[in-house]
């Protein structure tokens, strides 16, 4: 059994309280399987954040709450609580057709959006944008990160420019160096890269896509970028967004390399040293014009609470985000709508058969909280303003349980999580995995940067020990190849594509069997004293830390 970094006398307790697994909770595949089919369904339209899909998805996770037994627990009423928490966003949507023309070595030429280049809706509350023959500079991976004295900017000046940037960090290429080698640090995530590019000045920074390092293909970045986008609402928007935010093909930027006299593999080679310094592309602009509607929305979070019998302030969360991308542009086969049935309509459907087994359940001495969250695919929102905004003190919330995306394969040998984290949260659900006769594999694509890719990077943030979970690769049947195979398919294939569809032929009988281990762990919380911690050197410590005086 692996060690808890707790104090003396809460390890006692805590090896008490987790002596022995839950008893099975009976997680049905069927209940789940009709879940999933029916949130995933074409009548709710992708479940797009405030759209008929969302009225239809917030109804529907609101009656199956209530069904299995949960009370609600979102905003204050009148008359007590309501089934959800509003959630207000500033919404930007592209209207008409998008100019874009590059000049490159004395000629022009016409990029079509979500082809060459796939630009986001402008965040900054503007109803146009109009921009003509902006010089373009190269900021390699674009980071300043002080404390790992690296400065891809030196001291150019991107006012009035646009700036192309890599993706990832610079050790992806080569595994080691001063950003924790392979595995991605937040500098690597591409929405770092645009808060730095309001940081810096710029008319905007466009991020050049390779699949490798961003870890998608092109069809993902296109169906994520340029569809409706949303943030939460804030005074001064300039400060964290800048005009122009969009991903390039990689074919595309060689050749602008190439035309102003430079080689991209080169100087991509540079931008991994500290030596780094910006290039302009000499005789390359770019021009843009388009139209924006901004306007601002109510979406929900769907809480819904089982209350503790002794401890009821305290609480053990689970969340899953039911949004996805909605109606957007049509695939090969002219689909437009977004279903996400693995994301993440399998997430909501497990976490609503969860709850019936904790409600069929004697009470815990703790609440267990269910959370459905909304507007996850565009940027966690749904989640930050929870736990900038909390119905409940996070300094008394035990831990975020979060699921994003079941198994559909069949029964893993082993668990996993997004993202390694020092935590003892973790070392918690490797026991209880050990328990149920899975063993632990650490994120097999680090590089990946999922640990900021999931609701759980929210609570996470303002110290809450959180973790995601991702069931194995190591299938029973077909090991470690058939869950790789299954895996690399799915995002190459279906990851936020009209593709991502129920199917009724998924073996869901190995989901049933992770969340009876999530339903453990999260039972064991909530009927001890345990207060899982961040381990030192992590980065979410100190938040963490801050409030320790008021749990006991």
């Amino acid at each position: 059994m692996k060690k808890l970094l707790l104090s003396v006398a809460a390890c006692a307790l805590a090896t008490t309280a987790f002596a022995a697994p839950a008893a099975d909770p009976k997680i049905d595949p069927a209940l789940i399987s009709e879940h999933i089919k029916v949130l995933s369904s074409d009548a709710f339209e992708g479940r797009g954040p405030a759209t008929p899909g969302e009225v239809k998805s917030v109804a529907y996770i609101t009656k199956e709450f209530k069904a299995v037994g949960l009370q609600p627990g979102g905003d204050k009423t009148k008359t007590g609580r309501a089934w959800t928490q509003d959630v207000p966003l500033a919404e930007f949507d592209i209207k008409g057709p998008v100019a874009f023309t590059v000049k490159a070595g004395g000629a022009a030429q016409s990029w079509k959006q979500g082809v060459e280049i796939a630009i986001r809706a402008p965040e900054t509350g503007v109803d146009h944008i109009d921009l003509k023959d902006i010089p373009v500079v190269f900021v390699g991976y674009g980071v300043k990160a002080p404390e790992r004295k690296w400065d891809d900017f030196k001291g150019v000046d991107l006012h009035g420019k646009l700036a192309l940037v890599l993706v990832n960090d610079p050790d992806y290429e080569t595994g080691k160096g001063d950003f924790g080698g392979k595995a991605m640090t937040y500098y690597g995530r591409w929405t770092y890269k645009y808060e730095e590019a309001a940081r810096q000045g710029a008319l905007g920074f466009i991020v050049i896509h390779e699949t490798g390092p961003a870890s998608y293909g092109w069809n993902t970045v296109k169906n994520s970028n340029t569809n409706a986008v949303f943030d939460i609402i804030r005074k001064d928007p300039s400060k964290v967004h800048a005009p122009i935010e969009a991903w390039i093909q990689r074919d595309q930027t060689v050749d602008l390399f190439r035309q102003a006299g430079l080689d991209f593999e080169a100087l991509k080679k540079q931008a991994q040293t500290r030596d780094f310094k910006p290039v302009t592309l000499k005789g390359v602009t770019m021009s843009t014009a388009f139209k924006v509607e901004a306007k601002h929305v109510i979406s929900h979070n769907v809480v819904g609470v089982l209350p503790g019998t002794k401890h009821p302030n305290e609480r053990v969360i689970y969340s899953a985000h039911w949004d996805h991308l909605g109606v957007g542009l049509p695939d090969a086969r002219g689909d437009r709508i977004y279903n996400g049935a693995v994301d993440n309509a399998s997430g909501v459907a497990g976490m609503i058969e969860m709850a019936r087994a904790f409600a069929r359940a004697p009470r815990t001495e703790r609440t267990v909280q269910f959370m459905a969250v909304t507007a996850e695919e565009k940027g966690l929102l749904g989640s930050e303003y929870y736990a900038t905004n909390p119905l409940y003190p996070l300094a008394t919330t035990v831990a975020n349980i979060n699921t994003d995306g079941g198994a559909v394969n069949g029964p893993a040998k082993d668990i996993s999580v997004s993202g390694d984290a020092g935590l003892t949260l973790q070392d918690d659900l490797i026991r209880v995995g050990k328990d149920h006769g899975r063993y632990f594999t650490a994120d097999a694509r680090p590089e990946a940067g999922s640990f900021f890719r999931s609701d759980h990077f929210s609570f996470a943030k303002q110290g809450v020990p959180a973790l995601s979970f991702h069931s194995g690769q190591d299938l029973v049947k077909g090991g470690v190849a058939a869950g790789r195979a299954a895996s690399e398919a799915y995002t190459r294939d279906k990851y936020h594509q009209p593709a991502d569809e129920f199917d009724p032929n998924w073996d869901l009988t190995g989901m049933s069997q992770d969340l009876a281990i999530l339903y453990d762990l999260g039972t064991q919380l909530a009927n001890s004293r345990e207060w899982p911690e961040w381990k030192p050197g992590s980065e979410f410590k100190a938040a963490r830390d801050k409030t320790a005086a008021l749990r006991k």
